[in-house]
């Protein structure tokens, strides 16, 4: 059940968690499982970045040079996914759009080849498993594929999720956890005890003592002016974390937005199915992906481009259909139903921020996941969780929200991997620009 609240409401829960991208519906889960109560706090979930994520949950063929830092972190993730999706309680994973495919990589031409070969030895020597494959097998595994590809990879191990069928379970599940919640949850709107989600955003931290933004987090305060009082408070709203009323002056959460285009298509009939695993290539030097969907949909993507512009590019558009015809030609025959522009959080090291603000009790900050979002939601709901619980696992402390911070707490923190330009760009090399399914507010 969905409540609205009037100004006069304080709702009262063990967790809010600001945001419902599937990042914050992963951690509301995760934690609503523990027996804690549970509210999440958005006036259009599931609208943002995650509507137009891919939902690639792919460790092997998403790690790039420089950024070492984040594999251990894509891969404990993406271990953790087959039980994060039994947690929902589906009769069959596919509900949630779960399917372990497999990844096929090719290139289109010599450059690409050469690119994609230097890349996997990178990926080789980092223990990641990347098989070569002829041309005649790999149109043997995917006859759509062009014959005139130069190269193909075949990467077992990463797989795909549908980010808009997992939200509704999450969603769903949520409801249904909450509703047997041993933790504490009061409110005067009817569903508050036991519905869990509030069609507003939050507007401001409630401190403990109102003056002092580094005192204790109670809370948040809503658009309409209500609040929600928490044990703990989640800011879990992508690229809005940093614009929240009541973060101390000094914390710097240093997110930028990645803007880009993602389309879907629908296969006819005689065509289907059109590739049964994920196409990730390279098409001259330029990154690009096709997602098979069991609807008998392709979403293909995606552009990058830090031009400040929400809307969809029809250069981007072009590219995209472009380039998915080089590698899969009868892309032409298929029907364009959507095309998308959003923007995911960015940070200077593109890695995500998570944990706990120095010195500030009760908040907890999980964004900035740039194109990892989905891929990252079980251990950002793992991490959250932990931090609940009293503990914390040392390796993920480099990726704390106020690193990028100057305050009597943190110093200046040294990014670790590469410092993301702000030049705009369409989509740029794969081997020095990550591709960036896009998104917009949310992770």
């Amino acid at each position: 059940m969905i409540a609205r609240h009037n100004p006069v409401d304080v709702v009262v829960v063990d967790v809010v968690v600001v945001g419902a991208g599937v990042i914050g519906l992963g951690i509301a889960h995760t934690l609503a499982q523990s027996g804690r109560s549970v509210t999440v706090v958005d006036a259009q979930p599931a609208s943002g970045a995650t509507y137009a994520a891919a939902g690639m949950l792919a460790p092997v063929s998403e790690f790039h040079y420089q950024e070492e830092h984040l594999l251990e972190l894509m891969r404990a993730s993406a271990a953790l996914y087959p039980e994060f999706i039994a947690s929902l309680g589906l009769a069959d994973a596919a509900d949630a759009g779960y399917v372990r495919s497999k990844t096929i990589s090719v290139g289109f031409d010599s450059g690409d080849r050469a690119a994609l070969s230097d890349l996997r030895a990178v990926q080789v020597a980092n223990g990641l498993a990347v098989e070569p494959l002829t041309i005649r097998e790999v149109r043997t595994l995917e006859p759509m594929l062009s014959p005139r590809l130069s190269v193909a990879y075949s990467i077992e191990h990463d797989h795909q999720v549908d980010p808009r069928r997992l939200t509704a379970c999450l969603r769903q599940a949520i409801e249904g956890v909450n509703g047997t919640a041993t933790g504490t949850a009061t409110g005067t709107a009817t569903g508050t005890a036991t519905g869990t989600a509030i069609l507003q955003n939050a507007v401001a931290l409630l401190h403990e003592h109102p003056l002092d933004l580094t005192s204790r987090v109670i809370g948040v305060v809503l658009d309409d002016g209500s609040e929600v009082r928490a044990g703990d408070v989640i800011l879990a709203n992508g690229l809005a974390a940093a614009t929240i009323a009541g973060l101390p002056h000094w914390l710097d959460l240093s997110l930028r937005p990645v803007f880009g285009d993602i389309l879907r298509l629908r296969v006819p009939d005689q065509l289907r199915p059109l590739i049964t695993a994920t196409v990730r290539g390279l098409v001259r030097g330029i990154p690009i992906y096709l997602v098979p969907r069991n609807d008998g949909t392709i979403v293909i993507g995606a552009t990058q481009r830090e031009d400040g512009s929400p809307a969809v590019s029809a250069g981007g558009v072009y590219q995209l259909l472009r380039d998915a015809q080089e590698l899969i030609p009868a892309v032409a025959e298929l029907e364009l139903i959507e095309m998308t522009a959003r923007a995911r959080p960015g940070t200077p090291d593109n890695a995500p921020l998570v944990g706990r603000v120095d010195g500030i009790a009760g908040l907890v900050i999980a964004t900035g996941f740039f194109r990892h979002g989905v891929l990252l939601t079980p251990i950002a709901a793992q991490i959250c969780r932990e931090i609940l619980d009293g503990g914390a696992d040392d390796r993920w402390a480099q990726f704390r929200p106020d690193r990028f911070s100057v305050s009597g707490h943190r110093s200046p923190a040294t990014a670790s991997g590469t410092t993301a330009s702000g030049t705009t760009a369409s989509r740029t090399p794969a081997l020095r620009t990550p591709d960036v399914p896009m998104e917009r507010a949310h992770d």
